[in-house]
C-alpha cells in the first residue's frame, strides 16, 4: 500500500497578530506555523508515509526572507535524509513577479537534492517510491501570460479571459489523463480554484488574477485522486474521483476561525485494478493557533459586567480573539477597557472593538429633525421617550417659554 501525505498553503511569513521575539527579532507567528510545519514532519517520520506530497504556496511572499527559506528547508532536509519521496509544486505565492525570475521552491531542483521534485510548469511525473510507482500529473499555478498570447487576449474581459484559459488547460489535462500508463496509480496534483470550492482566508491574500477551473473536468477518472492547493478551508468533493483540498495547515485570520486544519493521508494499492486503487484518504488534524470571536450586545446598565461576562464563558487561553461591543451613546464612558483587558490577559493577542449606536432621528410628517422648530423637535423627542401626557404637556409648556425667552435675547 502506498502511503501519500497531502498538503498544502504553508504560507511561512504571514506575521499578522504576531509580536516580535526580542531575542531572535523574529515574529512570534514564525513559530506557530513552524510548529504545525514540525507536527506533519514528524507524522511522515513517524508513520510510514512514502511520498510527501505539497500542492503550493510554500511563503507567503513572492520574495520570502532567507530566514523563511532556511527554516523550510530544514524541514524538508529532515524528510529527505529519512529516505521520503518530497513532490513541491508552485502555487501562486511561490512565483516570481517577473516571467524568467525562479520560484521561491526553484532551488531544490537547481541543487538536485536528493528525492525532492519540484514542478514549476505543466508536466507529468512518474515517481518510485519504495513500494511501487506513481504518477503524477503536475499543474502549478499558471499565469495568464504564460499561456496566452497578446493576439489571444485582445480586448477580452476578464470573464473570456478565464474561458480561454480554462479551454487551454482542460484540454491538457485531458491530454495528459490519455497519455498515462493505466498499470500504474495517478494522481493530478494542482494549485488552483475549481468551480464548486469554498474561499476561507485566501480570499485576502490573492496574488494577482484568481481563475477556476470546471470540477467536472479535473475529476477525470483517469486519475486515483485529484490532490488540490490554494483554497485554505479544508473540502472535499468524492465523485467520480475525490477532487480534495487539505486547507492550509495553519489558521492565518479570521477567515480560518472555527476550521480544523491539518492534512490528508491517502492510501493507493498499487497493485489494484484502475479504479479500485484509492482504498483511503483520512484526514488528520493538527494543533493550531486558534481564533475566536466575541460578540457582546451591551443592552444594560453595567455594559463592562456585560461584556467580563461574556469573555468568561469563553476559553481565550493562547488565542487570537477579536471582541465586538455593542454599546449605546450614552452608555460609550461607562465601558471600562482597562477591565476588558485584564479579562482578556491569557489570550495571545486580543483586540477590542467598539461600535457605538447613535441614536437616529425619526422623521416628522415625511420631514428630516433639522427642518422642525425647536418646540416641534422637542415634542418629538418626549414622545420617542414615551412620556406621560401630562409630564409632555408640562415640558411642552416650560419648554416654549424657554424657546421665547432665548428668541427675546436675539
Amino acid at each position: 500500500m502506498i502511503r501519500i501525505l497531502h498538503f498544502a498553503d504553508l504560507h511561512l511569513g504571514v506575521e499578522t497578530y504576531g509580536r516580535i521575539d526580542p531575542t531572535t527579532g523574529l515574529s512570534s507567528r514564525l513559530g506557530d506555523f513552524l510548529e504545525a510545519f514540525d507536527q506533519l514532519v514528524d507524522y511522515a517520520l513517524n508513520n510510514d508515509i512514502d511520498l510527501i506530497l505539497f500542492c503550493g504556496d510554500a511563503y507567503k511572499s513572492r520574495d520570502p526572507s532567507q530566514t523563511y527559506q532556511r527554516e523550510f528547508a530544514k524541514r524538508i532536509r529532515r524528510l529527505v535524509e529519512k529516505d521520503k519521496q518530497v513532490f513541491l509544486l508552485a502555487g501562486n505565492h511561490d512565483l516570481p513577479n517577473a516571467i524568467g525570475r525562479a520560484t521561491s521552491v526553484e532551488i531544490f531542483d537547481t541543487l538536485n537534492v536528493k528525492n525532492v521534485i519540484v514542478a514549476n510548469t505543466p508536466q507529468t511525473y512518474r515517481i518510485e517510491t519504495g513500494k511501487g510507482a506513481v504518477q503524477i500529473v503536475a499543474l502549478p499555478w499558471v499565469r495568464y501570460g504564460k499561456l496566452l498570447s497578446r493576439v489571444d487576449t485582445k480586448n477580452l474581459s476578464l470573464a473570456q479571459l478565464n474561458q480561454k484559459l480554462q479551454e487551454i488547460l482542460t484540454n491538457w489535462i485531458n491530454a495528459q489523463a490519455d497519455a498515462l500508463d493505466p498499470r500504474i496509480p495517478a494522481i493530478l496534483a494542482g494549485h488552483l480554484s475549481h468551480s464548486e470550492a469554498t474561499v476561507g482566508s485566501e480570499k485576502i491574500m490573492t496574488v494577482g488574477r484568481d481563475y477556476f477551473l470546471l470540477r467536472s473536468n479535473i475529476a477525470n477518472p483517469s486519475f486515483d485522486y485529484v490532490a488540490l492547493g490554494h483554497m485554505h478551508r479544508r473540502q472535499t468533493v468524492a465523485h467520480p474521483v475525490p477532487v480534495v483540498y487539505p486547507g492550509s495547515l495553519q489558521s492565518i485570520d479570521f477567515g480560518d476561525e472555527g476550521d480544523e486544519k491539518g492534512f490528508y493521508v491517502v492510501q493507493i494499492d498499487e497493485a489494484a485494478p484502475k479504479g479500485r486503487r484509492l482504498k483511503d484518504y483520512e484526514f488528520h488534524s493538527i494543533k493550531t493557533r486558534r481564533f475566536l470571536t466575541i460578540e457582546v450586545d451591551t443592552n444594560t446598565d453595567d455594559p463592562t459586567a456585560t461584556v467580563l461576562q461574556a469573555i468568561a464563558k469563553k476559553d481565550t487561553r493562547d488565542a487570537i480573539v477579536r471582541t465586538y461591543i455593542k454599546v449605546s451613546a450614552a452608555n460609550e464612558g461607562l465601558i471600562q477597557e482597562s477591565e476588558i483587558r485584564k479579562a482578556l490577559r491569557e489570550a495571545y493577542f486580543f483586540a477590542i472593538n467598539k461600535e457605538i449606536e447613535r441614536e437616529h432621528r425619526t422623521r416628522l410628517g415625511g420631514q428630516p429633525i433639522e427642518g422642525m422648530t425647536p418646540l416641534q423637535a422637542l415634542k418629538l423627542y418626549l414622545e420617542s421617550k414615551k412620556t406621560p401626557k401630562e409630564r409632555e404637556k408640562l415640558l411642552l409648556e416650560y419648554g416654549e417659554r424657554l424657546i421665547q425667552q432665548c428668541s427675546g435675547l436675539d
